[in-house]
């Protein structure tokens, strides 16, 4: 028999991780033009005063990620993606503070 071996790259993301508008559509697998569609609705925000300098965070790659799953999935619409974002997000909070309850 011959011996398969299976190789995984990945890249390590922390609360200080910061990616290019082109990492941040590599990432997550979407065009330039649904970024800036998503950009445009409030489902993420960049840092930076133009697109060449834009920077996102952690946050913003898991954020264009789910959005893409919920149209994906579900086909909720970008208002409806920025909307579901944050209650999700909201739910997550309470969450997390009734855990230190």
């Amino acid at each position: 028999m011959t011996e398969q071996r299976i190789y995984v790259q990945g890249m390590v993301l922390n609360e200080e991780t910061r990616c290019t508008f082109a990492d941040l559509c590599r990432l997550c697998g979407v065009s330039a033009e649904i970024v800036h569609d998503m950009i445009e609705e409030g489902v993420v925000t960049p840092e930076g005063p133009s697109p060449q300098e834009w920077r996102f965070t952690f946050v913003a790659i898991k954020r264009v990620q789910t959005a893409v799953r919920l149209q994906h999935d579900l086909r909720v619409n970008l208002p409806g993606c920025a909307l579901a974002l944050e209650l999700l997000e909201e739910l997550e909070e309470l969450r997390r503070l009734s855990r230190r309850s």
